[in-house]
């Protein structure tokens, strides 16, 4: 239990390389092995570009893998991805590969494995996994006109509720089931499960255990999954990220938002520990340097579907995310959800 409950600290960002100092799929939790899915040794995305580089680096296996965490359909992931993979390999001169992974904890696990050399992932995510020696946080990335975004907790339509106060006395006389994003969303889980346990909810053992003890019966999947099930009738309420009744056209037939969390730093990118102080250093400038195509998707047109949400990074380290650190605490989360 003293391991299990072990909490996060604010140390382990990548400050001994001079930095100045958030969406998931699966359910359950459970590790799983990312995939290749696409690999290029360069592209027309970024012509023009020489290696900036003194040397040239191998990184951990000779390329450049970057994973990336679903928050939408992994075939838009592919678009959406294509510039950042193509700008990569050309500022090196090695193969970069992007890596689809089925949840946040796949990521942190292939960077603590040397598998993976960095990687987008959500605030919990990188926090937790900085804490297990597995991630350094690097970079921030902004998104719709800010460097935070916030937390929502949706009550299905036919559900006559408007308040966590009432969800309360709802779920005390109702069988109910909340549908909630990656177990490792900061947005979609640790934060719903934060305001639910304030508001006097019972969570039991989650986010780390089944749910058995809980008022509810939790469901997990992704952001985008959560609405889905509630919206298919299969679950009476669900937690998710804000940026989620933007995707969707159909939201206010569906949903209301009966809660919201703001203030949450928005999600990080993360650089895998097994790299050399060099190669780090290498792939943050390497971002904070780069062009804005990278964030306009395979078509290189601005406002288009495949344009990636966010469209600005910053240097940062984990005590930008003391709000999620926090949560995590109050939640009894440590460091042995990745094993050992």
């Amino acid at each position: 239990m003293a391991n299990r409950r072990k909490f996060l600290k604010t140390t382990g960002a990548i400050g001994t390389i001079g930095l100045a100092g958030c969406m998931g799929g699966g359910s359950g939790g459970e590790t799983t092995t990312a995939s290749d899915t696409t690999e290029s040794g360069g592209g027309d995305t970024t012509e023009g570009t020489e290696t900036t580089t003194a040397e040239k680096m191998d990184f951990q296996n000779g390329e450049i893998n970057f994973n990336v965490s679903p928050s939408v359909a992994q075939e838009r992931l592919q678009a959406q991805y294509q510039p950042i993979k193509e700008y990569l390999s050309n500022e090196f001169s090695v193969p970069a590969k992007l890596k689809l992974a089925n949840n946040y904890s796949a990521v942190i696990q292939a960077l603590g494995a040397g598998t993976s050399d960095m990687a987008e992932t959500g605030p919990f995510a990188a926090a937790l996994g900085v804490e297990a020696g597995k991630a350094e946080i690097a970079l921030q990335r902004k998104g719709y006109g800010s460097w935070e975004y916030k937390s929502i907790i949706v009550a299905a339509d036919e559900v006559d509720v408007s308040s966590l106060d009432e969800m309360k006395t709802y779920v005390q006389n109702n069988d109910t089931t909340i549908a909630f994003a990656d177990r490792l969303s900061a947005s979609g889980c640790l934060f719903p499960l934060y305001d639910l346990k304030k508001a006097g909810i019972s969570i039991g053992d989650l986010p780390e255990g089944s749910g058995s003890n809980a008022a509810f019966t939790p469901n997990f999947s992704s952001h985008t999954g959560a609405y889905e099930t509630l919206k298919n009738g299969q679950a009476d309420f669900a937690g998710m990220g804000g940026f989620v009744p933007g995707l969707q056209d159909d939201f206010d037939k569906h949903a209301s938002v009966i809660n919201e969390h703001t203030g949450l730093p928005r999600a990080p990118i993360v650089v895998s520990p097994q790299l050399d102080e060099k190669e780090k250093t290498a792939l943050v400038d390497a971002f904070t340097g780069a062009p804005d195509k990278i964030y306009l998707g395979k078509d290189g047109k601005k406002d288009t579907d495949d344009d990636l949400w966010f469209n600005a990074v910053r240097k940062i380290g984990v005590e930008e995310y003391q709000p999620v650190i926090d949560a995590a605490k109050e939640l009894g989360v440590g460091t042995d959800y990745f094993g050992n």
